[in-house]
């Protein structure tokens, strides 16, 4: 079968965080599942470049559209190949093949009548690119998407007949998993049942955009960014083809025409569910299998904002914790659909539990226990015949698993892997092997070693599109290999077989303390009082830098030896990366809470708090306090 699996295509207005990892981890666990099905996937990602909020973005960081664009996708780009996201085309819309098809798309459309000139006069939010009728505004004037300001903006424009379709699109959404989930279906539902209006698709009021085709003679016009976009889930594909649209569907266009998966934010499954499809019926292109929208991310119950300091950055989290500890912990934490949270504690959590105890701990056992009664063999022969009732189990729990992750459910689709896993771990518990060993039973020893062996290879093919590189490493200790001939052996035809183990190191390593540094609001909201003797419980004290280096992994933290005139100079790791340069504070005094309880940072033990302010008055936004004179090491401030 042929799959088109796309990510949304990213907003290039800031760097990427936990809400891009999240969707783009999920396409990428699809898009290896399948895979190793043996399907023939298609898995495009990229980012989204044009539009009034790139062009005035751009302008505050003195930069042209272009030239932010450029930085931005390419920091997109990056962090995808270092989290090894297994992409097949990474589209731009600035791309010059894409901008190729939506001019012929544009002008496909208006030749067949569904697109029209006219004028536009409503209330417009830049940040989402949209227009609003007013009685959807909150108290009047406020988007109720993304509750900022909106301003009434009167233009001439180019509409696209949105509300011929709308009878078609109820049709389509009859079909069971055309949204998913369901209850966001019945929100689009009632949205276009409410009556759909013609599409504003172009602007005038910005020029960073694609312009009109030439045949239009509209230089003054550049195409709605939502209808750029989309279209670059089928650029890459080939839908135009030496200026004109391949409708036909040849080439990789035939991936679409089977079968088409877009994993996105609830907050653009407008654009997504209403318009795309729209788009498509006017070009007679078929429409997708599945749309699915997942929740938002906060951080320890609170909204991520830059204000708060809260933003969780993906690369500082793989660095802290690894690359698949994050991954199965987005992947796990929460069913699909709803809304999650990221703390560092759920996080360790879920590695020392599951990952250490459940998972790496069963493959020491499965290890142990092999080159103790067999010398590393393990034979399956008595197998059935003995653990008949565990097999049949796991194939229950193997088969839902299947069915939630054709959901794009990989919460749950986890959570069977795991109840196989503690099928396999609850056996030992059961059966106690070294006892077996002890009163002679060594068959009835090797068929629980054997029914363990079976299960964790079982759990680990599925497991690989999550976490590829642990079930390459449970696969190369058990001495069998991850392939679409092992996933129908394993899982389609739910068999089992003999295992060669081998020592190895432990999967994953127990967290002791969180690795991160803990959110630094940049407005601290204003503090209860205190008295005089709970300031008297702090010690400051000047101290002189002697070292300073930032901090391998962190793009924030730097790490100090300071000198507060006792025995031996304190570490201190302070996150001011970002408004220092390490080798410009090597020599100056600090100020230095010194009675702060020790606290571990990414594995590097913190002996206190470097104190800084805020500021405003351009140059830097934080600034380290010290004193105006220099003054003696372990000076005390108050």
């Amino acid at each position: 079968m042929k799959r088109l699996i796309t990510s949304p295509i990213y907003y290039v207005n800031d760097i990427p965080h936990i809400g891009h990892a999240y969707t783009t981890i999920i396409c990428d666990t699809l898009a290896r599942f399948y895979r190793l099905k043996g399907d023939d996937v298609f898995f495009i990602t990229g980012t989204d470049e044009h539009g009034q909020k790139i062009e005035g973005a751009a302008a505050k960081n003195n930069l042209k559209p272009k030239q932010m664009s450029d930085k931005i996708s390419a920091e997109f780009r990056a962090l995808w190949d270092s989290f090894d996201i297994s992409y097949d085309h990474f589209v731009r819309t600035t791309d010059e093949s894409h901008e190729r098809t939506v001019k012929a798309v544009f002008a496909r459309m208006y030749e067949s009548g569904d697109i029209y000139k006219g004028e536009y006069e409503g209330n417009y939010c830049v940040s989402c690119e949209s227009y609003f009728p007013a009685n959807q505004l909150i108290d009047g004037e406020f988007c109720p998407d993304c509750g900022k300001k909106t301003s009434i903006i009167k233009e001439e424009s180019y509409f696209f007949a949105l509300s011929k379709y709308e009878k078609k699109l109820l049709e389509w959404y009859e079909s069971d998993k055309c949204i998913l989930p369901r209850g966001k279906k019945n929100e689009v539902i009632n949205f276009v049942k409410s009556g759909l209006k013609d599409l504003s698709i172009t602007r005038t009021s910005f020029s960073w955009g694609i312009s009109l085709p030439g045949i239009l003679n509209e230089p003054k016009h550049v195409v709605y960014v939502w209808l750029d976009a989309l279209f670059a889930y089928l650029s890459p594909l080939g839908l135009e083809q030496n200026g004109t649209l391949n409708l036909a569907g040849q080439g990789n266009m035939a991936h679409f025409n089977e079968c088409g998966v877009h994993i996105i934010g609830k907050d653009i499954l407008r654009f997504h569910a209403v318009f795309w499809p729209a788009f498509l019926l006017s070009l007679g292109l078929p429409l997708p299998k599945m749309v699915a929208a997942h929740g938002w991310w906060t951080r320890d119950g609170q909204k991520m904002s830059k204000s708060k300091g809260n933003i969780v950055n993906p690369k500082e989290v793989a660095a802290a914790y690894g690359i698949e500890q994050f991954r199965y912990f987005l992947l796990r934490e929460v069913p699909f659909g709803q809304d999650g949270d990221f703390s560092q504690r759920a996080l360790i959590d879920r590695i020392n539990s599951e990952l250490c105890n459940d998972l790496g701990n069963l493959l020491s056992r499965i290890v142990g226990m092999s080159s103790k009664y067999s010398e590393y063999k393990i034979d399956a022969s008595k197998l059935e015949a003995k653990h008949k009732e565990e097999l049949d189990a796991a194939s229950e729990h193997i088969n839902t698993a299947l069915k939630e992750i054709d959901e794009a459910n990989m919460s749950r689709y986890l959570e069977e892997i795991w109840r196989v896993l503690n099928i396999a771990n609850a056996a030992v518990a059961k059966y106690e092997p070294w006892t077996l060993v002890k009163n002679g039973d060594i068959d009835g020893a090797n068929a629980v070693v054997a029914l363990c062996a079976n299960l964790l290879a079982k759990a680990a093919i599925l497991l690989s599109p999550a976490l590829p590189k642990t079930a390459a490493k449970i696969a190369d200790t058990m001495g069998f290999e991850i392939n679409t001939e092992n996933f129908t052996h394993f899982i389609t035809q739910n068999s089992t077989k003999d295992f060669t183990t081998k020592a190895c190191d432990a999967l994953f390593n127990k967290v002791e303390s969180e690795l991160m540094m803990p959110p630094v609001p940049q407005n601290e909201p204003q503090s209860e009082q205190i008295k005089i003797d709970d300031f008297a419980k702090c010690e400051i004290k000047v101290g002189t830098v002697l070292e300073c280096e930032n901090v391998e992994g962190s793009s924030k933290l730097l790490k100090f030896k300071v000198d507060l005139g006792e025995s031996a100079p304190r570490q201190i790791l302070s996150g001011i990366a970002k408004f220092y340069n390490a080798s410009e504070l090597v020599g100056k005094q600090v100020c230095v809470l010194a009675n702060l309880k020790p606290a571990k940072i990414m594995g590097l033990e913190s002996q206190g708090m470097i104190l800084s302010a805020e500021s405003e008055d351009g140059g830097r936004k934080l600034v380290l306090l010290g004193t105006h004179s220099p003054v003696k090491n372990g000076a005390i401030v108050g």
